[in-house]
């Protein structure tokens, strides 16, 4: 049985549809709704078993979330869409790329990966710990199964070769932190392996959608709707 998604819905016009990453929920775009729905009609959702959508009987996968978009979009008619996603949202939006390349119109990939090897290790060997450590108590604890199917998205997805990749058409941006928990290398990889890419590191660590905003958005706007001016309020001025 399909599961109905939770989504916040602002603006109109051209549908932008945002998705978050592993654990959080549609408010971590809190810094990016108002200002993107002045152009755009945007959806944040909540991804299977993440925040208000409730995780249902189907497999907890990264390849599930990206089907689960298709049928998302369906029951909310809309065909096309850009689409922006974060960290395993970014690898949600890969997987549904290639799947669907017709329903995406442009494409804006924020910290994703293509394995679990693009993350730096310092991070990963923490997550892997703690996968371990969930797995051993995931039939005693519900707590513990959640948090397991949590870590195990990060421990054992996204696997995308880079020929899934080069079959993405869509105008895409691979944006990411300068101080990122995915290597600038593989970031790079992700950009080059997508024939229409453009790659922008902002300065920040992962989570630049929050932390450094100001430019974050910048950049977003600037990518899906080049005809925008962003002003400076201060000086009443536009570059």
């Amino acid at each position: 049985m399909d599961i109905s998604h939770y989504y916040i819905k602002k603006g109109s016009g051209e549908p932008l549809i945002l998705l978050h990453g592993n654990g959080e929920d549609c408010g971590y775009f809190i810094n990016q709704l108002e200002e993107l729905s002045n152009y755009y009609r945007v959806i944040a959702l909540d991804t299977r078993g993440h925040g208000k959508t409730p995780r249902g009987d189907a497999p907890f996968t990264i390849r599930q979330f990206a089907e689960d978009l298709a049928g998302f979009m369906d029951r909310i008619a809309v065909e096309k869409a850009n689409i922006l996603g974060f960290s395993d949202g970014a690898n949600i939006a890969m997987y549904f790329s290639i799947a669907y390349p017709q329903r995406v119109e442009k494409l804006i990939l924020n910290g994703g990966n293509l394995n679990p090897a693009g993350v730096k290790r310092h991070i990963q060997i923490p997550i892997e710990t703690g996968y371990r450590i969930a797995t051993l108590f995931a039939s005693r604890s519900k707590d513990a199964r959640k948090n397991a199917e949590m870590l195990g998205l990060m421990v054992n997805e996204p696997h995308i070769s880079l020929s899934e990749l080069s079959a993405i058409t869509a105008e895409t941006l691979v944006i990411a932190g300068t101080k990122d928990m995915i290597t600038e290398r593989h970031s790079r990889l992700i950009a080059e392996s997508i024939t229409n890419a453009k790659l922008v590191f902002i300065d920040g660590n992962h989570f630049i959608a929050n932390n450094n905003f100001v430019s974050f958005n910048k950049e977003i706007l600037g990518f899906l709707k080049k005809q925008v001016s962003i002003c400076d309020t201060n000086t009443n001025t536009c570059p």
